[in-house]
């Protein structure tokens, strides 16, 4: 696709208020592919006016027919999903395969979900001699990050509109032409002037204003845990509510029973899928001291297989970031037992599928989010010991369980604090809640929990 020069504000694209530009820069080839504006108070001022203007039309549109638009727009999502998968591509650095999996896949899947749950969903229930109403909370400002960007656009725009909502987007400035793109499909699906509205700009100025404006009434932030506690420092000081998805560094535990060949093939791949920068992936693998020196040479010779199957990190910022823990994980006495800081390509951003052996739950590597390609394996005791382990960060996003049993995995997941685990390998489901325990954030995306976060509610008496 052709990067716009503008902002898609009130239903058409709109010189930005300034002329700076964000240059795209494609982490394969280091080549700059596109440039969209750089956006700053006075756009997000203008797309907030344009979203408050469109709110009480589509809060008082019938549910029927906001499920109908959300329809539609997947329809065209569908209809654009090469496209799609190919930008992703560029933008991101993913390989095509996966962007078109995954990409492009998951959130065609979303937001069907999300036009199902419109029409489905009970936005008034009676309760005793009360009527209860679920409205929406207003004008929504989402900041999305760039790891999963169209996914994570779908994820809180589609609750959004399907709750009643309008939107302002701040994408992440790594990948604004899948943001732009999306915004063409909205247009394209005929949804009404205003209810979405996109900038793009950098966190600092335009994410900033964004979250402090007074006329937006939730903030939506998926990102890091540093910068999401500062947005919930804003909007506490507003009294305005948040949605935060933050860091994540998740345990897959591997219980003595569990098929340990399955569960260490699965994990490593988990790490390694979007080149490791996914807030849910299972970093972190706990295996039994009697088993931890054949999961060490599985994982290792597992890793070997993804040296060119993986594509760059998204940025030479990223890059740097994640050889730096690398090289920290060595200085701090963990034992490499594949890739290591070293690039494997002169040109773009890779990091070499890395992982780790005798790493301690203490270390840097075990407890801070990494973001890439790495992978960390800790000796357990017993099960007392790996809850101690799994449960020892100050994240709870997601992570895995793995045993003989079914009931066995069950029963220790109920001891993991953290808001999402697979069970034995578990799939995807776009209809379950995702979110965190602690500092891995507030709020669920996805399914009836994630709409929820858009709704208000008003009882009436009788």
């Amino acid at each position: 696709m052709k990067a716009h020069d503008g902002m898609y504000i009130g239903g058409a694209w709109r010189p930005a208020a300034s002329g700076e530009v964000i240059d795209v820069v494609n982490p394969v080839d280091e080549q700059v592919i596109g440039r969209v504006p750089a956006g700053n108070a006075a756009d997000v001022d203008t797309a907030v006016r344009a979203a408050r203007a469109a709110l009480p039309g589509w809060a008082a549109t019938p549910p029927a027919e906001r499920a109908a638009q959300l329809a539609s727009l997947r329809d065209v999502l569908v209809a654009r999903k090469d496209e799609i998968a190919e930008t992703v591509t560029a933008e991101l650095g993913s390989p095509l395969a996966f962007s078109q999996a995954v990409h492009a896949g998951v959130p065609i899947a979303v937001a069907g979900s999300y036009a199902e749950l419109a029409a489905s969903h009970a936005f008034e229930e009676k309760v005793g001699n009360s009527t209860v109403h679920q409205e929406p909370i207003g004008v929504v400002g989402a900041i999305t990050p760039w790891n999963y960007p169209l996914h994570q656009i779908v994820a809180k725009v589609a609750p959004a509109l399907a709750a009643g909502c309008t939107v302002v987007l701040k994408p992440a400035e790594d990948t604004p032409l899948t943001a732009q793109l999306f915004a063409e499909a909205v247009d394209e699906a005929g949804l009404p002037a205003g209810v979405f509205n996109l900038v793009t700009g950098l966190g600092p100025i335009a994410g900033q204003a964004l979250a402090e404006h007074p006329g937006v009434d939730l903030v939506s932030f998926t990102g890091s845990t540093a910068v999401g506690r500062q947005i919930g420092a804003t909007a506490g000081a507003a009294i305005k509510k948040v949605a935060l998805e933050l860091g994540g560094k998740s345990a897959n535990v591997v219980l003595p029973g569990a098929d340990l060949a399955k569960a260490v093939n699965v994990g490593v791949a988990n790490v390694m899928s979007n080149s490791g920068q996914t807030c849910s992936a299972w970093t972190r693998m706990l295996v039994h001291r009697d088993q931890y020196d054949e999961a060490v040479e599985l994982a290792a010779t597992a890793a070997a297989k993804y040296g060119d199957r993986i594509g760059p990190v998204v940025s030479a910022k990223q890059q740097a970031r994640v050889r730096s823990y690398i090289e920290k994980g060595v200085a701090e006495g963990a034992r490499l037992v594949a890739g290591g800081p070293d690039s494997p390509s002169a040109q773009g951003y890779f990091v070499s599928p890395t992982v780790f052996a005798d790493v301690t739950p203490d270390m840097t590597i075990a407890q801070e989010e990494i973001f890439g390609p790495v992978l960390s394996i800790l000796r357990y005791d017993d099960e007392d010991d790996a809850v101690r382990i799994a449960n020892g960060t100050v994240y709870g996003l997601a992570g895995a369980v793995w045993a003989g049993e079914e009931a066995e995995a069950v029963a220790f997941a109920r001891r993991l604090e953290t808001g999402q685990v697979d069970i034995n390998g578990g799939r995807f489901n776009p209809r379950a809640p995702f979110g965190g325990y602690k500092q891995s954030g507030v709020g669920r995306e996805l399914g009836a929990h994630g709409l929820s976060e858009y709704l208000q509610t008003k009882s009436l008496q009788f």
